[in-house]
């Protein structure tokens, strides 16, 4: 249940075509559903201004199917994460509506928001490895309503590369900087811009890189200020922070 589809139900009630019982029908998927294995937050855009968002990785694509098809069902918008290809084809298949995205690993279903010109987000990754973290972060704003500006391969090995992109970066009202190495990417652009910087560790490195731990150290310790750090990988959570920043001026 989002806020728009809940006002056009009010309005329905008040201008008299649609009955109190029957409004009071379509709200029973309020406040979550069952399912056999998974008890859906039907709520959670209404009250947080976010639909629920599947975790793909430990479920089944039977689950998957079930899941999202009773999202979209009861006409709210669905976003699975860390879906593998296998898994996505038996969702595409039994549902076609769906979209996924091969690098990103995200399936959704449901029309994506218009996204305004202002306020925007930019994601910056440091080299192309960290794609697929940079994606997910991506096109999870894209799906929440939200321009996104992609800086790829701008990491600190070749410097004037960013440096080219200033105005892009100093134009945003978040930036998300995903990095795997040893994560300089974030301090330098914390360094840079006044808007907040959500630091993205990945997995990407050798040896001491630890699968991503020094570069979330590095990006812990950062002394640039206005930088906050999320998990390793974790481009879904970086983007939803980033989503409450550019909900919160007006997008």
């Amino acid at each position: 249940m989002s806020p728009e589809r809940l006002q056009q139900l009010l309005e329905r009630v008040a201008a008299g075509d649609l009955s109190a019982s029957d409004a009071v029908e379509q709200l029973r998927e309020l406040p979550f559903t069952e399912l056999s294995h998974t008890t859906l937050d039907t709520h959670r855009e209404l009250r947080q201004g976010a639909p629920e968002t599947v975790y793909g990785a430990g479920k089944s694509a039977e689950q998957l199917v079930e899941i999202l098809d009773e999202l979209f069902q009861t006409h709210q918008r669905a976003l699975a994460t860390r879906v593998n290809r296998r898994k996505a084809r038996h969702v595409l298949d039994a549902l076609p509506e769906a979209r996924y995205n091969n690098l990103s690993r995200l399936l959704t279903l449901g029309q994506r928001p218009e996204a305004p010109a202002r306020p925007y987000a930019v994601v910056a990754c440091a080299g192309t490895s960290d794609l697929p973290v940079a994606e997910e972060a991506s096109q999870t704003l894209e799906f929440l309503g939200h321009r996104v500006e992609r800086l790829t391969d701008v990491g600190v090995a070749g410097i004037h590369r960013l440096f080219s992109k200033i105005e892009k970066l100093r134009g945003a009202r978040v930036i998300l900087s995903v990095a795997g190495m040893e994560g300089a990417l974030t301090s330098v652009i914390g360094g840079l811009v006044s808007a907040p910087v959500i630091g993205v560790p990945t997995n990407v490195g050798y040896g001491v890189s630890r699968a991503g731990e020094t570069a979330l150290h590095a990006m812990l310790s950062s002394c640039a200020s206005g930088v906050a750090v999320v998990n390793i990988d974790n481009g879904f959570g970086a983007a939803m922070v980033a989503h409450t920043i550019l909900r919160d001026t007006g997008s």
